[in-house]
């Protein structure tokens, strides 16, 4: 393509609202306009980005032997209902109804549409396994769309769903898939991480997540230093170890909080109140400095959804104590105990009077040890649970998210094929995303400096930019130009020929920005040699016109990354 024909729309200035590099880069460099909050147009320069994404991903899926389809974006709100996601789903779900008052929602997802599909039209086991994919537009309403297309309320992902006869055949796919989620990601230059993750609202029993690792990410992966552990944050586990003793009593002691001193908070176990369905309460204790995590506390106890503490003005009504005077002697209370305080020798707790604390509580000695239970989030620098390193907290931005379904779908929806031995069965279920438009953006995240983009080859709006110098001046660098243009094509590299009557000053600002790998200057001064200039590490070198499609598919190019 010539530069003259292409809509470049860069721009000099960084958008106010705009807080994420990625967000920067891609309104700075013509990637894309912003419509409304969350909602984008992508302008030709992103479009070739995004193509080529695409044209991967589906690479990848060939590889496995997944169909791809075309699923429409409205859904009618009755197979929400029959899947038990209508109300599950929330906000999120954008619902709306026709003229003849229909229910439909616009697709955030498409477990209940496949799963439809599928028990309409695969009867027998012998259709099995079956992997379908589409990549399509979606749309999930964000209450606070932000960080340009990491949060957005219209995305584009790529996803697959994977029916089979049983678990076995489920774990086949499944590790088939992660296999690929892998090459993809590393086609893109970014360094990432798949960790074990929450199920959350798609459902099912065992799921990877895939992150992309960045200071800016919203989410936080738990790692060990020197294993291959990781997690999401929300479910990280630790090494828990019994704690060191840091008073000797003999006996229980009750003492007045004025005496109360950092000796005794290295011990302290705090509180915490939440309310159960029906109004119950229950007690919760931690370790100090232990954040309650509410994905492990709502997995093993029914909860009024969301999860609700009761605030220091609750406890006073319902109690009678104040938040901080409150410990598990003599409450009349359920209570639950952390693993780590379950550990833990001589502690201290609230005394359940009003400035008063019990100094040197043991389990079994001075209470009965109650139901334990994981409940907090792991902190940096605790002992990994597989007992090999430390852990790590980074922070990163989801990209892919792959399920074990199992029968969650098919038994609801009453999905179901003939076995081998003539018998209905309920089709076991995988479902695979990954975001296409989001793995966009957090690849620049992972790819820039302080001139723009720096973009992986396989991801580039186009691999090559032929930028001739004085050309409109000088007719033997035109000749040249459209020579090594030509040759480029017939050698089937995507390039770009800038022809453009501008100054050259203006043209390099503007693909540092946009971020094409390979950069090639041809001008007078160099002849009969031409320049070839890396995006990445700025390195030049001259060669010989005729050397140069040679120069491009050697092994001498990646010398320059």
């Amino acid at each position: 393509m010539r530069a003259s024909n292409l809509l470049i729309l860069t721009s000099k200035e960084i958008p106010s609202k705009a807080e994420f590099i990625s967000h920067k880069l891609m309104l700075r460099s013509g990637m894309i306009r912003s419509l409304a909050s969350g909602i984008y147009t992508w302008l030709p320069i992103g479009i070739r980005v995004l193509k080529n994404f695409k044209k991967l991903v589906r690479k990848e899926m060939d590889l496995i032997c997944a169909n791809e389809v075309l699923m429409s974006s409205i859904q009618p709100i009755e197979l929400w209902k029959e899947s038990n996601r209508y109300k599950q789903y929330g906000p999120e779900l954008l619902r709306f109804k026709d003229r003849k008052k229909r229910e439909f929602c616009l697709c955030p997802t498409n477990e209940e549409v496949i799963t439809d599909l599928i028990r309409r039209e695969i009867l027998s086991y012998k259709h099995l396994p079956l992997i379908l994919y589409q990549i399509t537009t979606k749309f999930r309403d964000e209450l606070r769309p932000r960080f340009g297309l990491i949060r957005a309320r219209e995305f584009i992902m790529k996803d697959a769903y994977s029916f089979h006869i049983n678990n076995s055949c489920l774990d086949n796919t499944y590790n088939i898939m992660y296999d690929a989620y892998n090459r993809i990601l590393n086609s893109c230059c970014v360094d990432y991480r798949s960790v074990i993750a929450e199920n959350g609202t798609i459902g099912g029993f065992c799921s990877h997540e895939f992150h992309i690792l960045a200071s800016s990410g919203e989410d936080k992966l738990v790692l060990s230093n020197n294993s291959k552990y990781a997690a999401n944050n929300v479910i990280a586990e630790a090494l828990s170890r019994n704690k060191k003793n840091y008073i000797t009593k003999s006996s229980l002691t009750i003492i007045d909080l004025k005496r109360f001193n950092k000796f005794y908070i290295k011990t302290k176990v705090k509180m915490l109140i939440v309310s159960c369905k029906r109004n119950k309460l229950l007690a919760l204790l931690l370790v100090n400095n232990h954040k309650l995590n509410n994905i492990k506390f709502e997995k093993h106890f029914e909860l009024s959804k969301p999860l609700k503490l009761l605030t220091n003005e609750d406890i006073l009504n319902v109690i009678g104590e104040h938040i901080n005077f409150l410990g598990p002697i003599g409450l009349n209370l359920p209570i639950v105990v952390d693993k780590c305080v379950s550990l833990i020798c001589d502690f201290t707790a609230g005394a359940n009077q009003n400035n008063k604390v019990y100094v040197g509580i043991n389990w079994n000695n001075d209470l009965p040890l109650p139901n334990i239970v994981d409940l907090r989030h792991v902190l940096a620098g605790e002992y990994s649970p597989d007992c090999v390193g430390k852990l790590l907290i980074k922070r990163s931005i989801e990209v892919g998210h792959i399920f074990k379904l199992g029968t969650k779908y098919s038994n609801v929806m009453n999905a179901k094929f003939m076995s081998s031995i003539g018998i209905n069965k309920p089709f076991v279920m995988g479902c695979y995303g990954i975001g296409l438009t989001r793995i966009i953006a957090a690849t620049i995240e992972n790819n820039n400096d302080k001139y723009g983009i720096v973009w992986p080859e396989k991801l580039a709006p186009f691999e090559i930019v032929l930028i001739p110098i004085n050309s409109h001046k000088t007719k033997e660098v035109i000749d040249l130009s459209e020579k090594l243009y030509t040759c480029l094509i017939k050698a089937q590299f995507d390039v770009l020929l800038d022809d453009r009557d501008i100054r050259l000053g203006h043209k390099l600002t503007e693909w540092e920005l946009i971020g094409i790998p390979h950069r090639i200057f041809i001008s007078e001064r160099n002849k009969p040699k031409i320049e070839y200039n890396n995006r990445k590490n700025k390195k030049s070198i001259f060669i010989n016109p005729d050397d140069l499609i040679h120069f491009l598919t050697s092994k001498n190019i990646f010398n320059f990354f």
